[in-house]
């Protein structure tokens, strides 16, 4: 059986990011359609599906291959974004950030040292804040 699915396969492009995106966003608005009982949403997630299959199932390897690559451009926008947040978040756990009075550029100071003379690396503005 195993042969026989292997030979079936053979040329076609298979499964890769965006058609696991397409089933678990079908998995997850198919559930959502359980709550919400409109009849709307759970035909979507019916399509989502038989998108997915057809990719996977698909001889086009490069309109496929393209499908990714802009699944995988806009994912990576949302993920970078999200990504810089966190960073943002973690930094203000470690760290005060002020701005330079004068120029207005960020510095970014270590908490917990009192109240420190900060010198702007651009500038060379001094100002007095609490770390």
């Amino acid at each position: 059986m195993k042969e026989k699915f292997r030979r079936f396969m053979t040329g076609r492009y298979g499964t890769d990011q965006f058609s696991q995106f397409l089933m678990v966003a079908a998995l997850l608005i198919m559930l959502m359609s359980l709550f919400v009982r409109v009849n709307v949403i759970y035909w979507i997630a019916i399509v989502l599906i038989i998108y997915a299959y057809f990719r996977v199932f698909s001889r086009n390897y490069s309109k496929r291959y393209s499908e990714n690559q802009m699944y995988l451009k806009y994912s990576f926008r949302v993920r970078n974004f999200w990504g810089k947040i966190k960073y943002k978040v973690m930094q203000r756990k470690q760290y005060h950030i002020y701005r330079c009075p004068n120029c207005r550029q960020k510095i970014r100071i270590p908490r917990g040292k009192g109240k420190i003379e900060i010198r702007c690396p651009k500038c060379g503005t001094e100002f007095v804040k609490r770390s």
